[in-house]
C-alpha cells in the first residue's frame, strides 16, 4: 500500500512539472526522490510534456549566461531540472532516446561559461554530471554522439578553469572517451587535437604542484596512459610528458592508490626516454608489492 502511495505521489509530482506555478516545488521534490524511485526516468520521459518542461527550465536561463547574471536561486532551480535529466541519461530504457533527441546539446552553453561564481560553478558541475552519466556505460554510440557534437573542447575549457570537482568530472569524461577506441583515434587523428588535450593535461599537472588532488591526478594519469597506447601519441609524449610525473616526491601522494601507481609505472615504461624514467618506473613497480601487507 505504501508503495502504491509513493508511486501516486511521484505521478502527481511529474504532472505538476507541466504547470509553471507548481513546477519549482515539483523539481525540488522529484530531485530528492531520484535514489528511492529507480524507475523515475521512464515516468519522466514517457509522460506528456515533461521533458519539454525540463528543457524550458534550461532555455529560460540562457539570457543569464552572458552577461553573467545567474543568481543562486535560478542556479538551484535549473540544477534540479538537470538532476532529473541525469536520471534519464543514466537509465538503460531512456538513455538511447535521450541521445536520439540530442538533449545533451541543450547543456553545452552551460559548459561554455567562464564565470567562476558559485551559481555558475554549480551549473557547470551539474551539467557535467549529466554527460558523466552517459559515458559511464561504455557505449560507443554515446562516444560517437559526444565526439560529433564537439564535447572535448568544452571539457578542456572546464579542465582549465573549473573548480577541483568540475575539473575531476570533466577529466573523467575525457578519460572515458579516450578508453573507447573511437575516442582515442579521434584525439590522435591530428596533431592539433592531440596537443590541445596534452597541453591542458600538462597545465593541470603544473597546478597540482601548488594544490595537490589525488582524485584529479588519478584521472590525468589514466588519460596519459591511454594516449600512450597510440604509437604517434606515445612518441610525442616522450617529449611533452610533464617532468613532475617522473618525480617520486610529486607522486608520493599516490602511496595508498595501488591501481594509479601501476598506471603511472606503465606510463613511464611506455614513454621511457632514458634511464631516469626507467628507474622511476621500476621503483613505482616495486612499491605496490611492498605495500600489499
Amino acid at each position: 500500500e505504501g508503495g502504491g502511495a509513493a508511486i501516486e505521489n511521484v505521478e502527481q509530482l511529474v504532472l505538476e512539472l507541466t504547470n509553471p506555478t507548481t513546477r519549482e516545488n515539483a523539481l525540488l521534490e522529484l530531485s530528492k526522490k531520484r535514489e528511492t524511485f529507480p524507475d523515475l526516468a521512464p515516468y519522466l520521459w514517457h509522460s506528456f510534456g515533461t521533458i519539454s518542461a525540463l528543457l524550458q527550465e534550461i532555455v529560460s536561463i540562457y539570457p543569464m549566461l552572458n552577461p553573467p547574471s545567474l543568481t543562486a536561486q535560478a542556479s538551484n532551480r535549473v540544477c534540479n531540472a538537470l538532476a532529473l535529466l541525469q536520471c534519464v541519461a543514466s537509465h538503460y530504457e531512456t538513455r538511447g532516446l535521450f541521445l536520439k533527441a540530442h538533449v545533451p546539446l541543450f547543456l553545452y552553453p552551460f559548459l561554455n561559461t567562464m564565470s567562476r561564481t558559485r551559481p555558475f560553478e554549480y551549473l557547470r558541475l551539474t551539467s557535467l554530471g549529466v554527460i558523466g552519466a552517459l559515458v559511464k556505460v561504455d557505449d560507443t554510440e554515446v562516444i560517437n554522439f559526444l565526439l560529433s557534437t564537439e564535447i572535448i573542447p568544452l571539457c578542456l575549457r572546464t579542465m582549465e578553469m573549473g573548480s577541483e570537482l568540475s575539473k575531476t568530472v570533466a577529466t573523467f569524461i575525457v578519460q572515458k572517451m579516450l578508453l573507447d577506441e573511437v575516442g582515442l583515434n579521434y584525439v590522435c587523428a591530428t596533431a592539433a587535437r592531440f596537443f590541445a588535450v596534452s597541453a591542458v593535461l600538462g597545465s593541470m599537472v603544473q597546478l597540482l604542484t601548488e594544490q595537490p588532488s589525488v582524485r584529479l591526478l588519478k584521472h590525468i594519469i589514466r588519460c596519459y596512459l591511454r594516449l600512450s597506447d597510440n604509437p604517434r601519441a606515445r612518441d610525442a609524449l616522450k617529449h611533452c610528458l610533464p617532468e613532475q610525473l617522473r618525480d617520486l616526491q610529486f607522486t608520493s601522494c599516490l602511496k595508498e592508490d595501488l591501481a594509479t601507481k601501476r598506471w603511472l609505472a606503465q606510463l613511464l615504461v611506455n614513454v621511457g626516454s632514458g634511464t631516469n624514467a626507467q628507474q622511476g618506473a621500476a621503483q613505482h613497480m616495486q612499491m605496490p608489492q611492498q605495500n600489499t601487507l
